[in-house]
């Protein structure tokens, strides 16, 4: 139980105080009421005495009495009966107690922790304390005990009575017959005999002190000088000094006497009035409709204000201290102690000894009357047990739960004798007569006297205190279930077990307190089973293992049934205090309950924001409610939340409250900066940009990002500034959003809010809008605009279901200064036919902070200010469109496009770029090598074309390119507009050629284009544009080129220009399926590009034969290649300009210029890629060999692979250029496109289509590093030095009969192929054990000189005569000779075996 201001003890003994009566004359009823009380009340305040008092018990042993308490009241008459339960007055006054006590705001609290548990309530609870003294106040007396039966009578005259002794003799008159005629069975009177003390009461300002001093010597002569007293009181007059400040003790006691003394007026007067009002109140509080609370609150209101009348009527009529002023107004501090004496006169002198006299008295009486001892201590326990019954009369009335003794009968003797040792602190004598009794009354089976005495006989064991006697709690139980199942009196029994609550609650007995209480709450009275609850639920939270959740749950059975009884704010306490129990625990269900009470009971109580926060509750969790009761659940909030609304008469736009609902999930906002996309006009195709349809990709981002670099650099001289930031249009959850985004002025913000409702209801919403807060730099208030500074766009009606997303257009910003914005979230929402209007903050939580200890340890987050934006000034605005842009293409099909760039801001743009993930893709061309020939456009080709005879040459037309006119560092174009400006409103439109992608499959190509504004110094230093097509690639040609030296002497193979021939072989194949309707190609040209090679000659066995493919067909092209002269290629001395050399070789009726646009574009577009793929490469190698060498070391490896490369490489590009017929709705289309072949050594085979990479397979884990492999020159490199001719008759005819052996002479020619001087060693012994020369007959020598060792100067040709020696006939390889080589300058590097020919056959035939 909660704690008490009075302990257990003083508790159970101020329960049970001596009765005093009083009686006053009319007279002295005047003199009291100039104090505003009458006499009774007067003395309250000073019926605690605080000296120690004296009796002496049967046995003449002296007893101390120590603070005792006596009780006065008015004598009141009264015809009812005793009732077995309390009266509805009763009922109702007891509740208007509960309700006037409400815990204050500054009570202490206590905090318990109980495992994760921090529960805070009140410690005390005075309401609980006050019933409980009220109730055992107001209890009626009862003819089985004697505690609340008078024990004395007040008889009280004034001084200014003509004759105050016949004023005595009448009130006497009047007490006697009020005891004795049997008219009233109410007050009772504890004993026939009662103390009559006479009280002269003399007022100082009014009558005469000597005349009352006479009065008082005459009154000591009739009644004795210990049963009169004279009180002087009213010393103070009103003239007196009102400055004075006297103290007002009667404040405190004056609401505990009118309780009593109203419920004998109702009893008699206004029962029926209080019945009626109860009744009215219980209906209307069980029938009371949330949508009608505005009437129902006015019933209640109009019902409260008859009762207060009601009750200011008794009050008015009964007791005069409620009349206006102050309560002891003529009192002084002497007057004080003057009462304050009197009452210690009359207990010392008068009360105290009339009771250990009649104390004396029924001991005697009871002795006699078993006949035994004269002392009741020294009798046996045959003293009071086992008598006859006692005596009845025929016409005895009998009851349902035992006997009614007679008023003289034993029993009850033994029972007052208790009642009076009781009340004077004899606790020892008490409880003997009590057990004593107890026996009797259980014999005859009068359970009512049983009960009782069991009741003060365990009361009197717990107040002797000591370890002499155990409390015996079975006798508490036991009367408790006497009480309520067999006497059916439930007054009694509950204050049975608020007594037995209280004394178990002492003794740390929490557990048997909380039970006894509970088994007490019944449906007969809410009030007191409200009461008890809350108790018990105290009990389980002050155990020593608190009990939480027990607390909790009777805390809300207490809370309902206070609700039932009216109690409106302990309800809504007791509730509230469950709350913390199970508020975010996943009791769920629990949690709606306790919150759609707590909403109701605050609404009913005027308090419509808790309630609105109550049910917003509700609302926000996710409820495993059904439809149906969420329904109702949102109608009460709504009609609330409503309420709200009209009481505060709120503008549409100021102030306005939070809603609960939908959800908003703020993280998932997304805010994009700019307009939104332009939908395809006609044939125009917009760019794709950003738009809130697309999902963020972090990938991709960073693509972006990467893209983004490469511009900017290009713009500021190859360098990024450091404070570059990439732009983002779109800001997620994802995205950086650590600094404040810029957004620019007259553009729109477009803010995505993504909604969910948690309930099973839909919710239907309408005019949504963004509010915002605007603050211009350099001001220090933030002021909400007006419409002319932002514009705002309302969305139409939407309905929310389980999960949605909107985009919400907000503020076209025309401020051109720095500002910052903030959005809040403006929404209608209509539900059920209700419709509120609210807002919803949109608070984003920034990414979780974890980098120092304090971070890790406790949860915060960085900033978010995606939606804090600063405004800028003007900035240009780019729209691009794509005209004929194709979806789908052949591989390296060539397609010519168109770009429009439109200005539609206010600004004008300038540096113009783009760049892309396929750099191949694309190009604008160059404006020195646009094709604009008649030809071209005759034959609708992108390419730039010459007629050629129809007599073909097979020799090739050459042209010399600088790579300058082509190239662009970084991949980064330049677009060629007219004066490099745009001015605002201006379009221009270029041409864009396309080529398809090597590889088949759907190709995703990005354009990002770049321009800035043509003013300087902005915030922003540049604006972006994306654009993303997919292209699907179909397979067309397979170009698969190799090349070798050609066989025949150099000194036999020399054109016209003076260089030594290599013959190229390029084998194209149609791997096309008849994709897209494609009949066949048609091989018109083979062009080279090279700065050291070029081809030169077509060798064609079919020269009238055209080079036609259909599906899956193949055909072997053979051309001459040469080497460019060092006039037309390379590098000059100057080195400033790569010149490149182009050939063409045309296969058709027309020659394609393949140096100009937009052939030679995308070849150094495709040479670039490559070229930066081989540049990654060798600076990795070179990395790793830097590492693991000396500097000498590696510029000598160096020089031995470039003389090695020198001999091998090739460095040949050569370009296929085809047409493709293509039938499409009956229509012949011409396609045309060009294939890329790098050749670049000798011997390898090259291809246009890129090996597929094959899945690396899965290498052990390694702890330790490996050691780098030494770094070993590949032999295959320096194979190419020596290159080798023999000459022979291919056939010889010899007589061996004649002859045995047959001489055959043999010319070996060495050339030189590299440009150092080269060191040859020739053996001749070395025999062949490759399969091509054991097919044939090898018995055959060399005779003669069989090594040589030689040196040959750079591409110097030397011819050595050998014999071969035969001994049969047969056919004999002579490609044996073994031939090693090294440059003449390494002195320590072995010689390296060269590459021989192709076996050089013989035959040898017999004559």
């Amino acid at each position: 139980m909660a704690q008490c201001v009075q302990s257990v003890q003083e508790f159970v003994q101020d329960s049970f105080v001596p009765m005093v009566a009083v009686l006053c004359s009319e007279e002295a009823e005047r003199v009291t009421r100039k104090n505003n009380l009458n006499f009774a009340e007067l003395l309250r305040p000073f019926c605690r005495l605080t000296s120690e008092g004296h009796i002496r018990d049967p046995n003449n042993q002296l007893q101390v009495v120590k603070n005792l308490r006596i009780c006065v009241n008015n004598l009141m008459t009264s015809p009812t009966t005793t009732s077995t339960s309390p009266s509805p007055a009763q009922r109702q006054l007891l509740s208007d107690v509960v309700l006037s006590c409400q815990p204050q705001e500054s009570a202490v609290t206590n905090v318990v922790m109980a495992g994760d548990y921090e529960l805070n309530f009140s410690v005390t609870t005075p309401w609980f304390e006050a019933y409980r003294e009220n109730f055992l106040q107001s209890m009626p007396a009862s003819d089985h005990e004697f505690l609340n039966h008078y024990l004395a009578c007040l008889l009280v005259v004034s001084s200014t009575e003509a004759v105050p002794v016949e004023q005595f003799l009448k009130l006497s008159q009047e007490q006697h017959r009020i005891q004795h005629s049997g008219e009233y069975t109410n007050p009772k009177w504890f004993i026939p005999n009662t103390l009559k003390y006479y009280v002269l009461l003399h007022d100082m300002c009014e009558g005469d002190e000597q005349r009352a001093d006479l009065v008082y010597e005459d009154m000591k002569q009739r009644y004795g000088s210990q049963g009169c007293y004279l009180l002087k009181m009213n010393s103070r007059t009103f003239s007196a000094n009102v400055d004075e400040q006297i103290p007002d003790p009667w404040s405190q006691y004056l609401h505990k006497n009118n309780l009593h003394n109203q419920v004998n007026i109702a009893n008699s007067s206004t029962c029926t009035g209080f019945s009626t009002m109860y009744s009215l109140s219980d209906e209307m509080s069980s029938s009371l409709d949330p949508l009608q609370l505005d009437s129902s609150m006015a019933n209640l209101h109009n019902l409260s204000a008859v009762h207060a009348d009601l009750k200011k009527g008794a009050k008015d009529s009964n007791s005069p201290a409620c009349a206006a002023g102050s309560h002891g107004a003529c009192l002084t501090l002497n007057d004080h102690d003057y009462i304050r004496q009197f009452i210690q006169e009359f207990t010392f002198r008068g009360l105290l000894p009339h009771i250990e006299k009649t104390i004396r008295q029924l001991n005697d009486q009871l002795v006699s009357r078993k006949g035994l001892s004269r002392s009741l201590f020294t009798a046996t326990k045959k003293w009071f047990g086992g008598g006859k019954a006692p005596e009845k009369s025929i016409s005895e009335p009998k009851s349902t739960f035992g006997l009614l003794y007679p008023p003289e009968a034993p029993e009850l003797q033994i029972r007052k004798m208790a009642d009076l040792c009781l009340l004077v602190q004899h606790y020892d004598l008490a409880y003997s007569c009590y057990h004593t009794a107890k026996k009797d009354f259980l014999s005859d089976q009068a359970m009512l006297y049983a009960a009782g005495a069991l009741e003060m006989a365990a009361v009197s064991a717990f107040l002797q205190g000591g370890a002499s006697r155990p409390y015996p709690a079975h006798y508490m139980d036991t009367a408790i279930q006497t009480y309520r199942d067999v006497c059916k009196n439930m007054v009694l029994a509950e204050r049975c077990a608020l007594l037995s609550a209280e004394i178990l609650k002492s003794q740390g007995k929490y557990s048997d307190a909380a039970t006894l209480l509970i088994k007490m709450t019944s449906e007969d009275s809410d009030l007191r089973s409200a009461l008890l609850l809350e108790q018990a639920a105290h009990c389980f939270i002050n155990m020593r293992n608190p009990m939480v959740r027990k607390f909790a749950f009777h805390m809300i059975l207490s809370g309902h049934r206070f609700s039932k009884a009216g109690q409106r704010r302990h309800a809504l306490r007791c509730y509230c205090q469950a709350m913390q129990v199970y508020k975010e625990r996943g009791w769920s269900l629990a949690e709606d309950h306790i919150n759609f009470t707590i909403g109701r009971q605050s609404f009913t109580l005027r308090q419509p924001e808790d309630a609105v926060t109550a049910f917003r509750q509700i609302l926000i969790n996710d409820s495993r409610q059904t439809a149906k009761q969420q329904g109702a659940f949102l109608r009460e909030y709504l009609y609330v939340y409503k309420v709200i609304l009209l009481n505060n008469a709120l503008s549409p736009c100021s102030l306005l409250p939070q809603l609960p609902l939908p959800c908003i999930h703020s993280s998932a906002t997304r805010v994009y900066f700019g307009h939104e996309r332009r939908l395809a006009e006609g044939e125009k195709q917009a760019a794709t940009h950003v738009s809130l349809d697309q999902e963020y990709d972090q990938d991709l981002s960073a693509m972006w990002c990467h893209l983004e670099e490469q511009l900017v650099a290009s713009a500021n001289g190859g360098v990024v500034p450091g404070n570059f930031q990439p732009t983002q249009c779109c800001l997620n959850s994802q995205t950086d959003n650590l600094r404040h985004p810029l957004a620019v002025v007259e553009e729109p913000i477009i803010v995505e809010v993504t909604f969910r409702n948690p309930l099973k209801v839909s919710l239907a919403l309408s005019s949504l809008s963004l509010l915002w807060r605007f603050t211009v730099d350099g001001s220090s208030s933030s002021n909400e605009m007006t419409e002319e500074t932002i514009t705002n766009e309302e969305t139409s009606a939407v309905g929310v279901g389980n999960m949605n997303k909107y985009a919400l257009r907000n503020c076209d910003l025309f401020s051109p200064f720095r500002n910052h914005i903030d959005f809040l979230l403006f929404t209608d929402q209509q539900t059920l036919d209700l419709m509120v209007r609210g807002k919803q903050d949109l608070n984003i939580l920034g990414p979780r902070l974890n980098l120092t200890k304090e971070d890790k340890m406790s949860v915060r987050h960085g900033p978010d200010r995606r939606l804090n934006p600063i405004i800028t000034p003007p900035m240009p605005l780019m729209e691009v469109f794509f005209l004929q842009f194709p979806t789908a293409l052949l591989c390296g099909e060539i397609r010519k496009a168109y770009v429009e760039f439109c200005n539609v801001s206010g600004v004008a743009l300038c540096g113009l770029r783009v760049v892309s993930t396929h750099a191949a893709f694309f190009t604008f061309g160059s404006q020195a090598t646009t094709p604009l020939s008649p030809t071209s456009a005759e034959n609708c080709s992108a390419y730039k074309t010459l007629a050629t005879p129809l007599q073909r040459t097979s020799e090739a037309t050459e042209s010399l390119v600088s790579a300058a006119d082509f190239r662009q560092p970084s991949g980064v174009i330049e677009i060629p507009i007219d004066g490099s400006i745009l001015q605002p409103g201006q379009s221009t439109q270029l041409p864009l050629w396309l080529r398809g992608p090597d590889q088949e499959g759907v190709h995703e190509i990005n354009f990002l284009f770049y321009y800035e504004s043509a003013e300087k110094g902005l915030k922003i230093s540049h604006r972006v544009l994306r654009h993303t097509v997919f292209i699907c690639a179909s397979r067309s040609l397979s170009i698969q080129a190799s090349a070798c030296r050609s066989s025949v002497p150099p000194h036999h193979c020399l054109d016209e220009k003076g260089s030594s021939g290599t013959l190229v072989f390029i084998d194209v194949e149609n791997i096309n399926t008849n994709e897209g309707g494609v009949r066949e190609f048609h091989i018109v040209q083979v062009s080279s590009s090279s700065q050291h090679w070029r081809l030169h000659k077509y060798i064609n066995p079919n020269k009238d034969k055209e080079c036609k493919l259909g599906s899956r067909e193949r055909a072997k092209l053979c051309f001459r290649a040469a080497r460019c002269k060092p006039s037309e290629g390379t590098l000059t001395t100057s080195k400033a300009v790569k010149k490149y050399t182009f050939s063409d070789l045309s296969l058709g009726n027309e020659q394609i210029i393949s140096s100009t646009t937009p052939c030679g574009d995308f070849f150094f577009r495709c040479l670039t890629l490559e070229t930066q793929e081989a540049y990654g490469a060798s600076s990795r190698i070179s990395s790793v060999s830097r590492s693991q060498g000396s500097i000498p070391t590696e510029n000598r490896s160096s020089d031995l692979t470039d003389i090695a490369k020198e001999c091998s490489e090739l460095d040949l590009n050569i370009i296929v250029i085809w047409k493709a017929y293509v039938v499409e709705d009956n229509k012949q289309l011409i396609l045309e496109g060009q294939l890329h072949v790098a050749l670049q050594t000798i011997g390898k085979e090259a291809s246009s289509l890129t090996a597929k990479e094959e899945a690396q397979e899965m290498v052990l884990l390694k702890f330790k590093s490996d050691l780098p492999p030494p770094v070993i020159l590949p032999s295959a490199e320096f194979c190419q030095l020596i290159k080798t001719n023999l000459h022979y008759p291919e056939t010889c005819t010899h007589p061996f009969v004649q002859e045995s052996l047959c001489l055959v002479p043999v010319t070996l020619t060495l050339s030189n192929c590299s440009l150092a001087q080269v060191d040859v060693i020739i053996d001749l012994r070395h025999k062949s054990t490759s399969p091509e020369s054991l097919e044939v007959h090898s018995s055959f020598a060399w005779v003669g000189q069989t090594q040589y060792k030689l040196q040959l100067k750079p591409k110097e040709v030397l011819c050595l005569t050998l014999q071969a020696c035969f001994l049969q006939a047969g056919v004999y390889n002579l490609n044996t000779p073994r031939v090693f080589a090294k440059p003449s300058e390494q002195s320590t590097m072995c010689e390296t075996s060269q590459q021989t020919a192709t076996p050089a056959l013989i035959v040898i035939s017999d004559a």
